[in-house]
Formats: C-alpha cells, sequence, structure tokens
C-alpha cells in the first residue's frame, strides 16, 4: 500500500481493517467515451485477487464505467446529489443509516456506476438526481441488470449483488458480506 495513496483514502486507525490488509489496484475500465483508462481502488486483501478478476471481465466485454478512483476523506461529507459516478471499493464509513460499519469499511463492497444505479428504499433515491435511473425497464450504459456481465463475474467469485435485495434495493453494491 503506498503512503501517499493510505493518505488521501478514508483509511484511519478506528476503521475495521488494518492499512496492511488492503491493497491498491489499478486496472484499465472501458470509458463512457469509448476509450480505455486506468483507475484505481484500494479493496482488502482477501479479495484483490477475485476483484481483479471481475474487473478483467468487464472490460473483456466493455462494460462502461465513469470514473475508478479512491475514495477521499472529504467526499464522506459531501451531500448525495449524484455528480459523481465513482466506482470504488474500500471507504471507512458506517452502513447508511446504521451505527455499524459498511462491508465497504473493510474493503470488501465495490460500488459501481453508483448515479446509473442508484440505492432506493421507499421514496428515498441516492445518489439524489439520479431518479431516472429506478426505471430498469429503459437499459443505458453503465447500468447493472439482472443476470448481466457484472453481476455474473461477481456471483463467479462468491459476492452478492444489492440489487437483489427488496428493501433497500442497492443496486450498485456488490458484497462479499452479504451485506
Amino acid at each position: 500500500m503506498p503512503a501517499d495513496v493510505l493518505a488521501r483514502s478514508t483509511w484511519q486507525p478506528a476503521c475495521p481493517v488494518k492499512a496492511g490488509d488492503l491493497r491498491y489496484l489499478t486496472m484499465s475500465f472501458w470509458g463512457f467515451d469509448g476509450r480505455a483508462h486506468t483507475g484505481e481502488m484500494l479493496v482488502n486483501a482477501r479479495g484483490a485477487a477475485g476483484i481483479t478478476q471481475v474487473f478483467g471481465q468487464l472490460f473483456a466485454a466493455r462494460f462502461p464505467l465513469e470514473e475508478m478512483r479512491v475514495t477521499s476523506a472529504a467526499e464522506l461529507t459531501a451531500a448525495p446529489t449524484g455528480d459523481g459516478n465513482t466506482t470504488s471499493a474500500f471507504v471507512c464509513r458506517p452502513a447508511r443509516g446504521q451505527s455499524t460499519w459498511s462491508a465497504h469499511a473493510s474493503g470488501l463492497a465495490v460500488d459501481v456506476n453508483p448515479f446509473c444505479n442508484p440505492y432506493t428504499r421507499g421514496d428515498l433515491v441516492l445518489p439524489e438526481l439520479a431518479s431516472a435511473y429506478v426505471d430498469r425497464s429503459r437499459k443505458r450504459p453503465g447500468m447493472v441488470l439482472a443476470g448481466d456481465a457484472t453481476v455474473r463475474a461477481f456471483a463467479a467469485i462468491g459476492w452478492s449483488w444489492g440489487g437483489n435485495w427488496r428493501s433497500p434495493t442497492d443496486r450498485m453494491h456488490f458484497t462479499a458480506t452479504g451485506r
């Protein structure tokens, strides 16, 4: 783990994962512009090989990602408006609306194109500006849909998809922990 990467991440000593148990990955992805890009991600060492496999499969399938980068501490307090569409994994924060740690805080969850794949609970849509993506019948680039290459790639490494949950429905979320 490069010290400069850890310093610009959300990691802190109180996180449920030791810094030494995180891995820094750089991976190729297809952008919404149709070009290949290189992104970065922090993940738990236990999931690093599988995550690399997943994103290799997504690259081969030309599944588009808008951005892939390490989440900064400043982003933890930003409003969830949907100005960003960043695919990321490790974020040291509690689970949404709870006091327990999110699976992201252990580096065992990945959010894929959050704007295109919103979290919903009743009338709540996050990111707030992503309401147009709640209707999954109108397929658009970057959307994760039941049975697609993204869901299959994560399932192949034993991770589950939050898009299968009843409430909340977390279409962006893939997890090794089931939460």
